[in-house]
């Protein structure tokens, strides 16, 4: 089946609103062939090539300056093998509607991220991952990838065929091949037993070593100006476990405090930002405890209606309450009006080339705002601060560094730059994201 076309005054926005793209084609291709023949129709005519998922990416990675293609056709389950647990899906395909369909049979991702509403190949391409110390990205679950090359020929690696591919593409951030198929490693389907509760910033940070060694899955949210953390702690348990999902109560409460109600208060906040220190303790407080169970898949991801821009640092785990401690203190002395929460994860280390966890276990710290209010200046003091200890961007979340700053933070960094020069000489995969992250290919800039 051959891609469809659509008009090339089409502008593309991703969720968030603050990337745009204005490409000369969009298509959508519905086969590895036509994701091949689109490439190859690109290099003829001189222009450069990028898929886009869903546009989760807070960053430039998938702004397609010239030949956007659509990977939504590509969500057809190729192959599912439950003796194995591996199950072989279509780039496009997106989480929401991967989860069920392993539930169906009797499977689930090892570990996820907070949302669900990423692609596949857009989860990992950027080193989407959740949270729980001894558990990776959803990039470690990946054990094949089919990839189509800058020169439109088609190849597969694993990690026994390709393995240097293998190991680089699997965070390969599109600049290496469009993925058109994936392989996951997935596990029988399990339950999470969830755990809310308030707790003093203080104590949070002072027991942080301990909450994350003693829940499979920790992470917690600290409401700027409020001196109150909302800690989540979840324990796997059998997929067959009696369930006791969410109540209707606690839906409504996650509504006020993520949802038309958590809206109206910023729009509020943002015409008076003295008003911002009071909403804020007040959705500190609307956090209260409470406890669940169900399939994992709807524990991990929760429903995020209200907009935001967001940054993301991986520091060394050891770090954490260091550098938490740092950003409290600048929030504190700067007067600075910040109406959504610090999310702080944990993740095991990997051997991923330019995964954010690569070589050491890791905490996460995320930083929000409001997408009506401003944020350059909390933003710069967060990258700078999480920077000081390390801290490797997210490549999906908003930060201003270029190559020599990032080099530095990654032991394979060049092995990558130097794997992409070779398969992508001319830039065919690069746009200005990757431009400046990576540096310019050498034929090609």
């Amino acid at each position: 089946m051959s891609s469809s076309e659509h008009a090339t005054d089409a502008v593309w926005r991703n969720w968030a609103g603050n990337e745009v793209a204005r490409p000369r084609r969009v298509l959508r291709p519905a086969s590895t062939e036509s994701v091949a023949a689109a490439v190859k129709d690109a290099v003829r005519d001189g222009l450069r090539v990028k898929a886009v998922g869903s546009g989760h990416s807070f960053s430039g990675v998938a702004v397609a300056p010239d030949v956007q293609l659509r990977l939504d056709l590509l969500d057809a389950v190729d192959a599912v093998d439950p003796e194995t647990g591996l199950v072989t899906v279509g780039a496009g395909m997106p989480l929401w509607k991967l989860n069920p369909l392993l539930a169906s049979h009797g499977l689930a991702l090892e570990n996820m991220g907070d949302i669900d509403r990423q692609t596949v190949s857009g989860a990992i391409s950027t080193g989407t991952h959740g949270s729980g110390v001894r558990f990776g990205g959803i990039a470690t679950q990946v054990r094949a990838l089919e990839l189509v090359l800058a020169d439109g020929s088609v190849t597969v690696c694993s990690p026994t065929e390709r393995p240097e591919l293998f190991a680089a593409a699997r965070v390969g951030l599109g600049a290496l091949g469009i993925i058109t198929r994936v392989t996951l490693q997935t596990v029988p389907l399990y339950a999470l037993h969830a755990r809310d509760a308030s707790m003093p910033v203080a104590e949070t940070l002072g027991r942080i070593d301990e909450l994350v060694e003693e829940n499979d899955h920790f992470e917690f949210f600290w409401f700027p100006h409020s001196e109150t953390t909302l800690t989540r702690r979840f324990r796997r348990l059998p997929g067959d476990t009696p369930l006791s999902p969410i109540g209707a109560f606690s839906r409504r409460l996650d509504e006020a405090v993520s949802g038309p109600g958590f809206e109206a208060l910023n729009r509020l906040g943002t015409r008076v930002p003295r008003l911002v220190p009071p909403i804020t303790r007040f959705a500190a407080r609307a956090m209260s405890s409470r406890s669940w169970t169900d399939h994992a898949y709807r524990v991990f991801a929760s429903v995020r209606d209200v907009r935001f821009h967001e940054g993301e640092f991986a520091v060394p785990r050891a770090h954490a309450a260091e550098a938490l401690r740092e950003l409290r203190t600048w929030v504190d002395t700067h007067g600075e009006p910040v109406s959504f929460p610090l999310e702080v994860r944990f993740t095991a280390a990997d051997d991923i080339w330019l995964s954010t966890a690569q070589g050491r276990e890791s905490c996460y710290i995320a930083f929000h705002q409001y997408h009506r209010m401003p944020y350059r200046r909390y933003f710069d003091a967060c990258q700078k601060i999480l920077g000081s200890y390390g801290g490797r961007p997210h490549w999906g979340k908003m930060h201003d560094l270029g190559a020599d700053e990032l080099r530095p933070r990654y032991e394979r960094f060049d092995d990558f730059v130097a794997l992409r020069d070779s398969l992508d000489p001319t830039g065919v995969l690069s746009n200005p994201y990757l431009d400046r992250v990576l540096g310019a290919p050498p034929a090609g800039g």
